[in-house]
């Protein structure tokens, strides 16, 4: 057994993330000073996340040919640049509004791969770790939610003393410190290189191997009906994080070290939900506490802020926001690993990746026309109330209670596939 490979990406998701938080503060904030618009903002948005979804569903059968470790550095050495160009530009006089939407084009593009690159390895590192899915699920979270919780923190503070350029060339740094982790200390581990397929590869092998991962998925009531809820909350998160959030924090909360701190405590209390959960949360049934998390997570933030102008309310329920957040993801992982082959876990995790991150593009720019059309009130109102009803679903719909209890995969011929968790030997110790 050995915890350094396990060790080794925990720290490069630590930094990667810490980055990308700098990144989720700084540009918003960067293309509302530069242009004072919250449509332009949205667009940003757009162009960022619409390239996520075309690399999440085609990147499965890529990240398995190449490797994981291989994707994953390279992804991130990819972010470094996109990111970095982005001051050097607007230092240089060169930086025009088409240039920044196409950086980050570039960089949704690369990143989303590497992400899950890292996260399929996570049942191999946690076996070389000597320990559980669950528990190293957890702390994978616990860890990333840490990270962003210290990187808001830092980006409202660095924005507020050397704006909002630093912060970008610090994310550069980030990303290269994370690829450089990644690829000195996953080498040798099996299941982060290459995998080759048993027959010839070609176009036609590709999108069966994709198309595998796709019949998996629409198979499953439970995963498809998880894929479809987190399109939804992904969607509307994306117009929170890119737009309304910063918007409100600009016009009612005193500028970016405040909206830093907004979201740092919604990140501090995810952290310590996460960690709550690693230690107790398999005593309760699954779908009632996911469910009861959802709700407390969501649609409270987006009320809250529009009927508030100072931050205390909105601190509170940030914080409690985040606590609930904190147990959905390792409630999820867990479930997918349980649910999902090994040998089909980086098709299928692109293939769900892709479905939940559909609407993120729509998100940000809806969020962005909203704004400017109806003003930040009515904005967050209408996604706040949208977020209310998606998250009702694990209480409506019966599939959900598949999250008490999974069942064995399944091949097309109705036998068990290899590596997946018999129904007799995954029910919740609660229902023992």
């Amino acid at each position: 057994m050995s915890r350094g490979p396990f060790t080794a990406v925990l720290a490069a998701n630590t930094i990667s993330i810490a980055g990308s938080s700098l990144t989720l503060i700084g540009v918003p904030w960067f293309v509302l000073q530069t242009t004072g618009s919250a449509g332009r903002a949205g667009i940003v948005a757009f162009c960022a996340t619409l390239p996520v979804v075309v690399a999440a569903l085609v990147g499965g059968p890529v990240i398995d040919r190449i490797g994981r470790r291989r994707v994953s550095a390279a992804s991130d050495l990819i972010c470094a640049v996109s990111v970095g160009a982005i001051p050097l530009l607007h230092y240089a006089g060169l930086l025009e509004f088409w240039m920044l939407c196409a950086l980050m084009a570039v960089g949704g593009l690369v990143h989303t791969p590497g992400l899950t690159a890292r996260y399929v390895l996570l049942p191999s590192l946690a076996e070389h770790a000597g320990t559980t899915v669950a528990r190293a699920a957890s702390l994978y979270d616990a860890v990333s939610r840490g990270a962003r919780m210290v990187g808001a923190a830092l980006a409202g503070v660095l924005i507020a003393a050397f704006g909002a350029e630093t912060v970008l060339l610090l994310d550069a740094v980030t990303f290269a410190a994370s690829a450089l982790l990644v690829a000195a200390f996953l080498r040798g581990v099996p299941a982060a290189e290459p995998q080759r397929a048993a027959g010839k590869v070609s176009f036609a092998g590709y999108w069966a191997e994709l198309a595998e991962g796709w019949a998996f998925l629409t198979r499953s009531r439970l995963l498809m009906g998880i894929t479809v809820m987190v399109m939804m909350t992904n969607g509307l998160d994306q117009g929170w994080s890119s737009v309304l959030l910063p918007v409100h924090g600009d016009a009612a909360l005193g500028g970016a070290t405040t909206l830093g701190l907004m979201i740092s405590l919604f990140g501090g209390f995810a952290l310590l939900g996460a960690l709550l959960y690693g230690v107790w949360g398999e005593r309760f049934p699954r779908r009632a506490v996911f469910a009861a998390a959802f709700l407390l997570c969501g649609a409270p933030r987006y009320v809250t802020a529009a009927f508030t102008d100072t931050p205390l309310p909105l601190a509170v329920t940030m914080a409690l926001s985040g606590l609930g957040a904190g147990v959905l993801n390792p409630i999820l992982t867990t479930v997918v690993y349980e649910n999902v082959p090994e040998e089909l876990r980086s098709r299928v995790s692109g293939v769900s990746t892709a479905g939940c991150e559909l609407a993120m593009p729509m998100g940000g720019l809806a969020a962005g026309l909203l704004v400017d059309g109806f003003g930040v009130t009515r904005a967050l109102l209408l996604f706040g109330g949208t977020y209310l009803l998606t998250t009702l679903a694990p209480l409506v719909f019966p599939a959900w209670r598949g999250l008490n209890g999974t069942t064995a995969a399944v091949s097309r011929t109705g036998r068990p596939l290899p590596g997946s968790v018999p129904a007799e030997r995954s029910r919740h110790p609660s229902e023992r």
